[in-house]
């Protein structure tokens, strides 16, 4: 199933995206009589089990049609606009990254034994078609990063290999967007500002759940700006799969419902391009994972207040 937030007439809204068309599920439930399924994306997480039960069941019904409309009458928002918590991500998570990021900085290339974790402001996500904003005065070297990204179902701690999936909601996907100059020069080498600033971390389009994509570790992953591929590689090239990013992430610390996490990003990122390139107002960068869709932003120069 493809679950996606949108906004109509000023009301924002959950629906079920079935082909080209995108069903209210809210509307849907309220027109059938049943269990009331919610029109928030977070809401519905809280208790994914049964919503997606009752939304399967709506969608199999009669009456779907009645409460559907073309895609191209929305605007999509990120699947989950607001998160409850920052974003949390991994880097270094393809062997490839890291040779390329190496030789950028003219160091020998070293394996992470362990997953690097980091997180971007949960106010820096924006969704499909919204605008990333370019500040000249701050940064001039945003950069792009495809992710597969996870959304958790549950709440858990501590959670074993063997049994990471059943806390996996579904997956979408994601841009790291990053101010390389300030993640390396500015502010000590951490990753906290760099990737944090508003408008870093597009998700979308939509969320698909685990019954529509059983395996995430074979899919094509690839970053374009204006047209041009950029990134092409598979989930499959990933250091730490998934199941062992949960057990590491989830260790000692409490995963919730709702929360987003990005998988890393293979090679072909700006900064360690010869000569390097970065993105500038009017580029158009694109996210696609296979199985999930096209995530598309525009770039624009930022206004200082």
């Amino acid at each position: 199933m493809r679950l996606a937030t949108y906004e109509l007439q000023g009301a924002v809204r959950l629906g079920a995206v079935v082909g080209d068309r995108i069903v209210d599920l809210a509307a849907l439930s309220e027109r059938d009589g049943g269990r009331q399924v919610p029109a928030d994306m977070l809401a519905f997480i809280d208790d994914g089990a049964a919503n997606l039960a009752r939304a399967r069941q709506l969608l199999a019904g009669p009456d779907a049609a009645r409460e559907s409309r073309p895609l191209a009458e929305v605007r999509l928002l990120a699947p989950i606009p607001r998160p409850r918590q920052n974003v949390m991500a991994i880097g270094r998570n393809y062997k490839d990254h890291v040779a390329e990021g190496a030789r950028a900085r003219g160091q020998a290339m070293v394996l992470p034994e362990h997953p690097v974790f980091f997180t971007k402001r949960a106010s820096a996500v924006i969704g499909p078609e919204e605008t990333i904003p370019w500040d000249a005065k701050l940064t001039e070297g945003l950069d792009w990063e495809a992710e597969l990204a996870i959304v958790f179902g549950r709440r858990g701690k501590d959670i074993p290999k063997d049994r990471a999936y059943e806390y996996v909601f579904g997956y979408t996907c994601g841009n790291d967007i990053s101010a390389r100059d300030l993640q390396s020069k500015r502010h000590g080498g951490q990753f906290f500002k760099g990737k944090s600033l508003d408008g870093s971390c597009p998700l979308g389009p939509w969320i698909v759940t685990p019954d529509d994509l059983p395996n995430p570790h074979d899919l094509q992953i690839a970053s374009r700006v204006n047209g041009q591929v950029k990134q092409q590689a598979n989930t499959s090239m990933m250091i730490f799969d998934i199941p062992t990013m949960v057990e590491e992430l989830s260790a000692g610390l409490t995963l919730e419902p709702g929360d987003v996490f990005l998988t890393g990003t293979p090679s072909g990122v700006g900064f360690a391009r010869t000569p390097p390139e970065f993105l500038r107002p009017g580029d158009v960068v694109e996210v696609e994972v296979q199985g999930i869709g096209v995530l598309r932003n525009r770039l624009v120069a930022a206004e200082r207040r």
